[in-house]
């Protein structure tokens, strides 16, 4: 929040580029890890699962805690719209079996579009404080203190996510378990965490904007770029689609729901919640039993 006033950014956009990079840097270096062990599907299971999670798990809890979230901003309402697109993007593009180099920079060029379209009307990422007057200089060392903070954060981030590949590979061998559900209900609830924990946290202290720009930032970042890098390492070669049918099919379902839901009367509700965390609950289920 004080790197929003001190930017004169909007909770949106610091929560979009701050939190959700932040959060998302888990997948980028479980994708990056992946691919180069020549395992990318793991990093793509991850991603379709984290976004499940993103799209109903997340929101359900935040929604629970804050009592509803308000979706009346034209920027979160056309935002919305653009994340929906983009989650389901990778599905469309591999529905060949491959998800090659061109389409990862396809991937990677509506990251760059969204972003063009984020700043090119200043109203759009801008806002007036109303703060206490405190000197430039002592105003800048706060900025630094809380860019170190999220600096720190990120190296943190960075060593888990390594802890995370070698603990999927491990599980998968142990268990006899595909890398690809691993990566769909395991890895992709690990790296999702720091998103649930920002959103709780944000919940309790009622600053539903950056919950939503926490979580479509997140779903945008980790479905566009890291999904983008981590095919031009290794294209992503799905031979048997059965583990990703599932997960396909209730991440289109969970689009679908939080777009209604923000949609209409643009806030998400109590009732709405307690329907997406349902979603997630028996997604979890039917991934299992079908294993």
């Amino acid at each position: 929040m004080r790197i929003a006033r001190f930017l004169g950014w909007r909770e949106f956009v610091v929560a979009f580029f701050i939190m959700a990079a932040a959060t998302s840097i888990p997948n980028l270096f479980v994708g990056i890890s992946s691919a180069t062990h020549k395992i990318p599907q793991l990093s793509f299971g991850d991603i379709v699962g984290a976004n499940v999670i993103d799209l109903t798990l997340a929101v359900a809890i935040a929604t629970l805690i804050a009592k509803g979230i308000s979706a009346e901003s034209r920027l979160i309402q056309s935002s919305a719209l653009f994340t929906i697109f983009v989650a389901i993007l990778p599905l469309l593009l591999i529905f060949d079996g491959i998800l090659g180099r061109g389409d990862g920079i396809v991937l990677i060029l509506f990251f760059v579009l969204y972003n063009l379209w984020l700043f090119s009307k200043k109203e759009r990422f801008t806002k007036i404080y109303n703060q206490e007057k405190i000197s430039i200089l002592k105003e800048f060392r706060i900025f630094l203190k809380d860019l170190g903070k999220v600096i720190l954060g990120l190296i943190l981030l960075l060593v888990a996510a390594e802890g995370i590949v070698r603990s999927a590979q491990f599980l998968a061998e142990s268990l006899n378990l595909t890398l690809a559900f691993i990566g769909i209900l395991i890895v992709a609830l690990g790296t999702s965490f720091p998103e649930v924990y920002f959103t709780t946290v944000l919940a309790r202290k009622g600053e539903t904007w950056m919950i939503l720009g926490n979580l479509m930032g997140s779903i945008i970042i980790v479905s566009t770029l890291v999904l983008g890098v981590v095919a031009l390492i290794c294209p992503i070669k799905i031979l048997d689609f059965s583990p990703f049918a599932i997960a396909r099919f209730f991440l289109l379902i969970s689009a679908l729901f939080f777009l209604f839901f923000g949609r209409t009367d643009r806030k998400i509700t109590k009732k709405e919640a307690i329907f997406l965390l349902g979603i997630y609950i028996l997604f979890v289920l039917v991934e299992i039993l079908t294993k």
